[in-house]
């Protein structure tokens, strides 16, 4: 099901040039959830870069849309999908799709890296309790790890080492925002932290939903922080391993999480009382110690 300004769209005739404008326009309305496309990223690599971020703004959009059933959520995916599948077959009518078309055919990047997208956009509807910490995994491989496959192939990095190294530090940054959007995520009653964790640590569900700091949550959360912090560890290599024309852009997103992850720890593991960010001074620092580094 597409709504409102989606079906016009679709319904006019977009040239390639202007599909990705119209990708271009859509990520730099979110652009402070879209650090990705930044002034680091090669000037010729940044029309891709929106189409792939713009086919999952839009999903996830339709994932969180206000007024839909949870049915419909999921109707308004699968016709995402399909259009999807069209455009491989060589037939794209929406402007993201003409423009990511294009993207999958210089780039020779398989379909099956957008379906786990949508697979994770459907979890997101379906699932808001995670039993085990592997759970969680789970779904990052479908939500985190896609994304960071997909800037490899833009970038024309393809072995299987660089991919899994990928896999750590995606994973890792997914778990960060878990982490650091628990409040955010209540709110849509969604909790990420796995339930067998909180039962193990003395915590309830109960105490959280109530936003209970107590030091048995804060243990919990050292516990979660550590094993992220594991996982950026793991995929460190991958920042030596690119070339120049990535490897800025990667050292600041890797440097970011890792950030988080010291607010955290800063502030005694209370996700609850306040959100940890980053100020425009943390932000300095990354680019200057990235630029350093």
């Amino acid at each position: 099901m597409l709504t409102g300004d989606l079906k016009k769209v679709a319904r006019r005739s977009w040239t390639v040039p202007q599909a990705f404008q119209y990708c271009e326009r859509l990520a730099r309305d979110h652009y402070e959830n879209f650090p990705v496309a930044s002034l680091m990223v090669p000037k010729e690599k940044r029309p891709h870069v929106y189409a792939i971020y713009s086919f999952a703004r839009i999903a996830d959009d339709y994932a969180d849309e206000p007024g839909l059933t949870p049915a419909e959520r999921i109707d308004s995916i699968a016709v995402w999908e399909e259009q999807l599948i069209d455009a491989y077959r060589g037939h794209a009518h929406h402007p993201v799709f003409v423009a990511l078309q294009e993207t999958v055919d210089h780039f020779e990047i398989p379909i099956e890296l957008f379906q786990s997208l949508l697979k994770a956009f459907r979890s997101d509807v379906t699932t808001h309790r995670y039993e085990t910490f592997e759970d969680v995994l789970e779904y990052c491989e479908s939500s985190a790890n896609p994304i960071g496959r997909l800037m490899l192939l833009l970038f024309n990095y393809r072995s299987e080492t660089t991919m899994e190294l990928s896999d750590s530090i995606c994973t890792a940054l997914q778990l960060t925002n878990f982490w650091q959007d628990v409040t955010v995520d209540l709110k849509k009653d969604r909790v990420y932290i796995p339930l067998d964790d909180i039962r193990e640590f003395g915590y309830s569900e109960e105490e959280l939903l109530g936003l209970r700091c107590s030091q048995a949550f804060k243990d919990l959360m050292c516990y979660q922080v550590e094993r992220t912090e594991q996982m950026f560890q793991e995929g460190k290599p991958l920042l030596a391993d690119v070339g120049r024309d990535l490897r800025m852009e990667l050292k600041m997103t890797w440097k970011g999480g890792m950030r988080i992850l010291r607010k955290i720890e800063q502030q005694d593991y209370d996700v609850l009382a306040l959100r940890p960010s980053l100020s425009m001074l943390d932000k300095t620092a990354i680019l200057f110690s990235s630029l350093a580094g």
